[in-house]
């Protein structure tokens, strides 16, 4: 279970450095992914979804398109939408998107802060936990069944907590 461990470590970290919440989704390939995990606040992921956000958010879209980092307001000009703004008024102010792809599939993950954008170094943190993270939860990599069944457990837990 050295590799549950390692990815739990990983997440972690992840979750204490995105205090306004983060999302990450694993292997997508064609329109699903492998394991997401969700903490932003629940009243904003219901708005979010409600509204079709995924669509338009260009946050989204950059980590499809790109590989690497970038702060959310590098990309404030094609929110047309407003997302930015209306995340705000849940504490979800600044924030970096990561797109990384290896092995024919692509993650893609979100990072907020509620006080001050992300530094280049904390981005390059969140970058290559994202990277590790993809790496490590690859199919190829032989995760046992176990493993996979925990992971899918933790995910089911970040992203929909009691």
């Amino acid at each position: 279970m050295a590799d549950l461990e390692k990815i739990t470590d990983l997440i972690e970290t992840a979750e204490d450095m995105a205090p306004a919440g983060f999302a990450i989704a694993f292997h997508i390939r064609m329109t699903s992914s492998e394991f997401q995990f969700q903490t932003y606040p629940k009243a904003w992921m219901d708005l979010y979804n409600s509204k079709g956000f995924i669509m338009s958010d260009p946050t989204v879209g950059w980590a499809f398109a790109n590989t690497g980092s970038i702060r959310w307001s590098a990309l404030s000009d094609q929110d047309a939408l407003k997302i930015y703004e209306q995340s705000a008024d849940f504490g979800i102010k600044y924030g970096t998107a990561i797109g990384v792809e290896a092995g024919g599939s692509r993650s893609i993950a979100g990072f907020a802060r509620p006080d001050r954008e992300y530094t280049d170094a904390e981005m390059q943190t969140l970058t290559d936990h994202v990277q590790d993270l993809h790496s490590l939860t690859a199919s190829e990599t032989g995760m046992t069944p176990e493993v996979r069944a925990e992971l899918h457990k933790l995910s089911v837990r970040m992203t929909h907590p009691s």
